[in-house]
């Protein structure tokens, strides 16, 4: 008998979606979905063991994805050519190729399950499973991702729609609803979106924290969250006179300018303020060392948790380009955006949608 679902997580924030969506489920229902950590991009931690805690999942397994920089053999096929078709021909070797040397790492039979769920299947998951012709859901990487940087236009500019086209035959690969095997793409606004796609789903993810019990809360916590005492007494400390500002970090250009972009925005947005630096996962800047006025956040997690977790409360959030709205337990958020990384970096490197 075929087994129901599997999720296949690349960030913390997949595996919260991927949990959110469990939690939507019937009580009789949970408990029987494989969760898939890949390790290609992301250190998961103990995630692993306490999401099998959780009872939500009935296997928590990990994925030791390949980029396809692991197989030399493939590099020839990036080779521009001058010549749309001997491309699209070194293309569709290139997606074959790839979707096989797969296999040898996949963690699991997918064909077992009746419904495959794949955040950012532009990882060489998403070609293996279409190598393997197996049908799967695709679901945003992260929230309206797509309205900021349309990744299956911007890799595919150029010809567009004919390379739509031979996706759609699966002579080559495209994610984000356009290849064969994908049965739909799942985004949370589809009136944000400035390109159409007929695989597009709309699933607010404002539904499914909605639709979540007030013990779901507390598990979601549990799972995400090693230690909240240590959190709680985190923000407690320092002078309680002062407005608390949330910096979220994220893995922006070179390490140097990193640093450099962060001081400026504390220093521009929070001046006087408690800043508290809440690292991005993938973020490998030393913040506790070159940040040593400010309260760095241990631990990784979605920043989506704090809200479930009563007593905190943010007088400002900023982001330069994590969106947001989800984040329930602040008066005031600061989305800096694209206008403001340009004082950074050339602006062709973060405005893709401009090149689309």
């Amino acid at each position: 008998m075929r087994k129901e679902r599997i999720y296949v997580c690349h960030t913390f924030y997949h595996v919260y979606i991927s949990v959110l969506k469990e939690c939507n489920l019937p009580l009789e229902k949970r408990g029987g979905a494989t969760l898939v950590l890949s390790t290609m991009s992301n250190d998961f931690g103990n995630l692993k063991e306490r999401a099998l805690r959780s009872g939500l999942f009935e296997k928590v397994v990990e994925y030791h994805e390949k980029e396809d920089s692991c197989f030399p053999q493939l590099q020839k096929y990036h080779v521009d050519r001058g010549n749309i078709v001997i491309n699209m021909l070194a293309r569709m070797i290139y997606t074959k190729m790839l979707g096989k040397m797969q296999e040898p790492y996949i963690p699991v039979d997918f064909k077992e399950y009746k419904d495959i769920y794949v955040f950012c299947d532009s990882d060489p998951i998403g070609y293996y499973l279409s190598y393997k012709k197996i049908y799967y859901h695709a679901l945003e990487d992260g929230l309206d991702c797509i309205k900021h940087y349309d990744t299956a236009r911007y890799d595919n500019r150029g010809h567009f729609e004919l390379k739509a086209k031979l996706a759609s035959w699966n002579w080559i690969f495209i994610q984000n609803g356009y290849a064969k095997y994908c049965l739909d793409m799942e985004v949370n606004n589809i009136a944000c979106l400035q390109y159409p796609c007929e695989k597009y789903i709309e699933k607010p993810r404002e539904e499914l924290v909605a639709g979540i019990r007030e013990e779901d809360k507390h598990l979601l916590v549990e799972i995400f969250m090693e230690n909240v005492d240590s959190l709680m007494g985190q923000i407690s400390q320092g002078d309680k006179t002062k407005e608390k500002v949330l910096l979220l970090s994220e893995p922006l250009c070179d390490l140097k300018t990193r640093e450099r972009l962060f001081k400026d925005i504390i220093e521009e947005y929070a001046n006087g303020a408690e800043v508290f630096i809440k690292p991005h996962p993938r973020d490998l800047l030393d913040y506790k060392k070159l940040f040593k006025e400010q309260i760095v956040i241990e631990g990784k997690f979605p920043m989506e948790i704090m809200n479930f977790i009563p007593g905190i409360r943010w007088n400002k959030v900023i982001t330069v380009f994590t969106v947001p709205d989800s984040i329930k337990n602040a008066d005031e958020i600061l989305f800096l955006g694209e206008d403001f990384m340009d004082r950074y970096e050339a602006p062709e490197l973060h405005r893709q949608n401009d090149a689309i």
